[in-house]
């Protein structure tokens, strides 16, 4: 190994120059092959992740003048790729028009080359990648919010080039530090579902989470949930965690949960009965006695401030029933479906809010990343994957059947708890 002199503090090596490496082979850094291995969705093969992802060989990214080059070393594993797959609710292809998707929306990796007009980040730098990419020219990205953009687009869902690749071609803007201590995977995994938690508690004013108010998580266990506990216990806030298995009662506390309530202990999931059926007066029992449960965490009377909500259609109806009069309901995502309902009445007369969230823009994403580079947060990282088993782990998220927590794959980092591009370096030579 030695240094090179034209950039210094930049390490270097000898290393082949070739048109194609092996996946976890590392090509001398700041050399752009032509070539590289990825894991590739085409239109004809939407369904399954096992059916539409499929191993191919593409061309490497060509780079704009305001884009870098990240040589992939771990990704996150999250619904965009299970969406992106199966085409559902839209295809990704309807979108860029791309002939091929690569999905991925969550990485850590190291800067392998930059467009000309790029000058905060360098060849070498270690990052970690936020999914929000725009064209930076509206009046939304001057000085109001980037998410409201009309050109907004999620990396790896929206675009045709995300992590599941050797290399990933992304905005600038989309760049953060790397936490040092975290190894690869676990600088992986973390940054979409933090920054998108960090939004909905933090990025909806007057809503804004404040100390000592309490919040119902759903999913609690989960990528998204267990990153809501940690934030809620940074602001000085407290976390009511739903859980669906008992097994994941003791995680959940250990993340800082003030108290625990399984759902499965309670019969109101769904889409809300016809108002003053029979159904309805069963369906309003049991939200009452889910509420009573509440009240043991919070004291009688004591509603939540806030829901963060993510399953959709089978718990939105609750949501907006339990949440305290002014509070509010906010939503990422529809797990169980997209179809939401409600008890308008509950909604007018209480004045309750329900806010829709979307990722997070660079500043949000950034103060997240700055709570994990500060080792405040715990990445969560529960699985990690190889390469070969990218589609597996979707399979996986789809079925519910992951553990709590987030999930990473490795791509060029050629085996887990590899933490610096030198042991990197050292560890491809026994590929």
């Amino acid at each position: 190994m030695a240094l090179d002199t034209k950039t210094p503090d930049v390490m270097t090596y000898d290393a082949p120059q070739k048109d194609l490496y092996e996946v976890g082979e590392m090509p001398p850094l700041g050399y752009v092959p032509k070539k590289m291995h990825a894991w590739a969705i085409r239109r004809e093969r939407h369904g399954e992740p096992e059916q539409a992802m499929q191993l191919e060989v593409v061309d490497v990214p060509k780079l704009d003048s305001h884009e870098v080059l990240v040589l992939v070393m771990a990704a996150g594993v999250n619904y965009n790729g299970v969406w992106a797959g199966l085409g559902v609710p839209i295809s990704p292809f309807d979108v860029h028009g791309a002939p091929f998707h690569i999905a991925g929306s969550d990485a850590s990796g190291i800067v392998w080359a930059v467009g000309e007009k790029v000058t905060r980040w360098k060849v070498g730098d270690e990052v970690v990648i936020h999914c929000n990419q725009d064209d930076g020219d509206d009046e939304h990205c001057n000085g109001g919010d980037p998410m409201f953009s009309p050109s907004q687009r999620i990396w790896g869902y929206e675009t045709p080039d995300g992590s599941f690749a050797q290399f990933t071609n992304v905005q600038a803007q989309q760049l953060m530090p790397r936490p040092k201590h975290l190894t690869w995977e676990e600088a992986a995994c973390y940054t979409l579902t933090l920054a998108t938690a960090y939004r909905m508690l933090f990025g909806h004013h007057p809503h804004e989470l404040k100390p000592g108010q309490n919040v119902l998580v759903w999913g609690a266990s989960g990528g998204l949930g267990s990153y809501a506990i940690q934030l809620i216990n940074t602001a000085g806030a407290n976390a009511i965690a739903v859980i669906s298995d008992e097994e994941k009662r003791d995680f959940v506390m250990g993340l800082g949960a003030k108290g625990v309530i399984n759902r499965r202990d309670f019969n109101c999931w769904g889409q809300l009965p016809e108002v003053n059926t029979p159904e309805y007066k069963e369906w309003f029992a049991e939200v009452r006695k889910f509420g009573k449960a509440i009240w043991e965490i919070t004291g009688k009377g004591v509603n939540v401030d806030m829901v963060f909500e993510h399953p959709g259609e089978s718990t939105f109806p609750v949501s907006t029933f339990v949440v305290k009069k002014g509070g509010m309901v906010v939503i990422c995502a529809g797990t169980t479906g997209y179809n939401l309902t409600l008890d308008a009445r509950y909604l007018w007369m209480h004045q309750k809010r329900v806010q829709g969230s979307h990722f997070a823009n660079l500043m949000q994403a950034s103060a997240a990343n700055q709570l994990m580079i500060e080792r405040r947060l715990d990445p969560c990282m529960s699985e990690v994957f190889a390469w070969a088993d990218i589609p597996g782990a979707h399979t996986k998220m789809r079925k519910n059947e992951h553990k709590p927590g987030n999930m990473a794959v490795l791509v060029q980092a050629p085996r887990t708890g590899l933490r610096t591009f030198e042991d990197s370096i050292e560890a491809s030579r026994t590929l």
